[in-house]
């Protein structure tokens, strides 16, 4: 199987992110930690933990449209059988957006009645928004501010600066820039959050990263792979990586000058419509494969 090479990517501006998460906790309520549904586990930075400390936190599966709802049902039951509030929705179509407040306000019902207790009833909600890359925070923010004022892009590393949202009558979000952390001590990790497109593509080899996924998905989902590529099953039988990208580039008649194979091409397009679930709804963490979540 083709070797992919060791993924790193962690720019200056990641560590003065940090720093600001850090210097603004003082600020803030509790921390909502967005993570993809379709790699709850490989999407959270396991140096949250230790940046936002004691803070209330819920984690919010974002993209469920996107994940196997059996999986996400899963991992839902087994955050909150750890004791941590968590919620699935979708900022594209608005599903589940309306549990957000309501579950923050349960999470801190003891705070709220504290404060009413001492005549601050009404007082601000002031909720961090963190996650890694692309994982949808601005488009989260967006939908829950009912405007367009948080940069939106389909790639890493867009939002650079903290800025607060008004979401709601006494609440509100204090975006931040997404965050990798320094070194991916489980390189499965990093082709997961390749494969979704947290790590940016000119990072990495994207013909060795399409060719890997797709053995994956030959191994798990080769109904999905065999009826949007038009292929048998047998067709795919032990193929290597590269040679499966190179069938589906026949197929798709991605041909150069002289007959080659334009296998970058298959590529991109592999990636590409894996990530927006053309290839269907799947989930690449298992909850029964991460029983010690690290949120």
């Amino acid at each position: 199987m083709e070797e992919m090479k060791t993924i790193q990517w962690f720019p200056g501006h990641m560590t003065k992110t940090k720093r600001k998460i850090e210097s603004q906790l003082k600020l803030i309520d509790a921390v909502a930690i967005l993570l993809d549904a379709r790699v709850p586990y490989s999407s959270c930075n396991p140096d949250l933990r230790s940046i936002i400390n004691n803070k209330p936190r819920i984690a919010v599966l974002n993209k469920c449209d996107m994940a196997d709802p059996s999986e996400t049902k899963k991992w839902i039951a087994l955050l909150k059988e750890k004791g941590i509030a968590a919620i699935a929705l979708d900022c594209k179509t608005g599903k589940g957006l309306n549990t957000f407040i309501p579950t923050v306000k349960n999470v801190l019902s003891d705070k709220i009645a504290a404060w009413n207790a001492k005549g601050m009833t009404g007082r601000t909600i002031k909720v961090m928004v963190v996650g890694i890359p692309n994982v949808g925070k601005s488009s989260f923010i967006n939908r829950m501010s009912k405007q367009n004022r948080a940069k939106v892009e389909d790639r890493p590393g867009v939002t650079r600066g903290n800025q607060w949202f008004t979401i709601g009558k006494g609440f509100d979000l204090l975006d931040t820039p997404g965050v990798l952390w320094p070194k991916f001590d489980d390189q499965a990790v990093g082709e997961k959050l390749a494969y979704i497109g947290s790590v940016k593509d000119d990072v990495v080899d994207t013909e060795t990263l399409a060719a890997r996924l797709l053995v994956y998905l030959r191994d798990h989902h080769i109904h999905s792979v065999c009826t949007r590529y038009k292929l048998e099953r047998e067709e795919m039988t032990g193929l290597q990586g590269y040679e499966l990208l190179s069938l589906i580039g026949k197929k798709r008649g991605m041909l150069m000058s002289g007959g080659e194979i334009n296998t970058e091409r298959a590529a991109a397009t592999v990636l590409d419509e894996f990530r927006s679930a053309v290839l269907g709804k799947i989930t690449l963490d298992k909850a029964v494969d991460y029983p010690n979540v690290r949120i």
